[in-house]
């Protein structure tokens, strides 16, 4: 069996996460982000470029905790998927894509925090835990 994965966007908050209400009454949550983007070097060094930006948007319980959780200049770390859809304008219908994020978090590489675990963490750290192997001396 093999393990289910999802696609993945890592970056930043761009512009301050904006709460809406979809026709059926749903939250949604949209916001403008920042990737990253690096050159690779004859050398092997790496060369920083000018980032990328794009739409986001989650929705529901995402959207809600997006909105609360997120402000411009945060790192993120999302899943989901890129949704395309057309849109008319003076020239014809373009193409456009967003990111739907399903699951998003901080990126634990690039903030600091503190985590907040529950009774049931508190349960699991009373057991034991598994120890390196000792060296010898």
């Amino acid at each position: 069996m093999s393990i289910p994965t999802q696609m993945s966007l890592v970056g930043f908050v761009a512009s301050a996460p904006e709460l809406h209400f979809t026709k059926q009454g749903a939250e949604c949550c949209r916001l403008r982000v920042g990737i990253e983007q690096w050159r690779k070097e004859l050398d092997g060094s790496f060369t920083k470029m000018d980032p990328t930006f794009h739409d986001m948007v989650a929705f529901e319980s995402t959207a809600r905790e997006t909105y609360a959780r997120f402000r411009k200049g945060d790192c993120f770390v999302a899943s989901g998927y890129v949704h395309e859809y057309e849109v008319d304008g003076r020239e014809g219908s373009v193409i456009k894509e967003e990111f739907v994020a399903r699951k998003i978090g901080h990126n634990a590489n690039k903030t600091e925090y503190v985590v907040q675990r529950g009774r049931h963490a508190a349960d699991r750290s009373l057991t034991a835990v598994p120890q390196p192997p000792a060296v010898g001396l």
